[in-house]
């Protein structure tokens, strides 16, 4: 039998390259792989280099935009981490909905938790926590204090 593929590669498309290299490597701190300036295009490491990668394509002025999602794996104490970062870089984390949120949902299916937020061209954003505990799928989407309360039980 063969294993189970991993994903290698994403991409989310931007307006101007620049200010999305200074957001993916300033603001998330991702180590930036190779730029094809040519081409309007950066690619960046995600995790352990060689693993897996985020490109980042420059649209331009087009009206058309798509937007994107690509959930970064964490462990609990980086999605913490990382919603802290995100304040402190005043970016508003979000919940499942799109609201402003102080604190993870969890997605009870997986169950993971999860924050989300947007990039400057409004790509969507999430780091996700894989949780130990038995998903509940009925549950839906909870807050993370929510889901803590009913797993002391």
């Amino acid at each position: 039998m063969l294993r189970s593929l991993d994903l290698f590669e994403a991409h989310l498309t931007v307006s101007n390259l620049d200010r999305a290299m200074k957001f993916y490597g300033d603001v998330l701190n991702l180590p930036l792989a190779h730029v094809l300036r040519e081409r309007g295009v950066a690619f960046y490491w995600i995790g352990e280099r060689g693993r897996s990668m985020l490109g980042i394509w420059e649209t331009g002025s087009s009206p058309v935009r798509i937007s994107g999602h690509t959930a970064f794996a964490a462990d609990i104490a980086q999605v913490d981490f990382w919603a802290d970062q995100l304040r402190s870089a005043s970016i508003t984390p979000l919940d499942f909905e799109g609201r402003p949120t102080t604190e993870p949902v969890v997605l009870a299916w997986m169950p993971a938790a999860s924050i989300y937020f947007r990039d400057p061209d409004g790509n969507s954003l999430e780091f996700i926590a894989m949780l130990d505990d038995a998903p509940a799928p009925d549950l839906g989407v909870v807050s993370w204090s929510d889901w803590s309360s009913m797993a002391k039980r």
